[in-house]
């Protein structure tokens, strides 16, 4: 059987779709991590967003979709950039919540301030390997 021009729209669709299944998991998650970074609770959230939680638990299992006013208010809520939750946010988006939440207080930090947090870093870090 020939694949008529409508089919070949159809699966298409159906890889997009999936992509955005995906993309929308990752956004949950990331909500999450935040979300919990922070040691806030599921119902706080909801009713700073004026949403039932189940809406909530689904936003965060990628099972529904966030609207751009939620988005805004939960990434002002968590302290972070839209662009951290989207991937956007080049920089941090591969960092665990709690590091990239670091990295970005740190940036306000003077040149000096920063040194001395490096040097601190690499004493952890040889305390640690110890």
């Amino acid at each position: 059987m020939e694949k008529t021009q409508g089919d070949q729209g159809m699966s298409g669709s159906a890889a997009s779709h999936s992509q955005d299944d995906i993309e929308r998991k990752r956004l949950g998650e990331r909500l999450r991590e935040a979300r919990k970074y922070l040691g806030l609770k599921q119902d706080e959230v909801a009713q700073y967003l004026k949403i039932p939680r189940t809406a909530l638990t689904d936003i965060e299992n990628g099972q529904r979709k966030v609207e751009a006013i939620e988005l805004s208010r939960l990434a002002k809520l968590y302290r972070q950039p839209v662009g951290f939750f989207t991937g956007d946010d080049k920089g941090t988006s591969d960092l665990p919540a709690d590091v990239a939440h670091l990295a970005r207080r740190a940036a306000d930090l003077s040149t000096q301030d920063r040194a001395e947090l490096g040097k601190f870093a690499e004493y952890l870090r040889s305390r640690a390997s110890r």
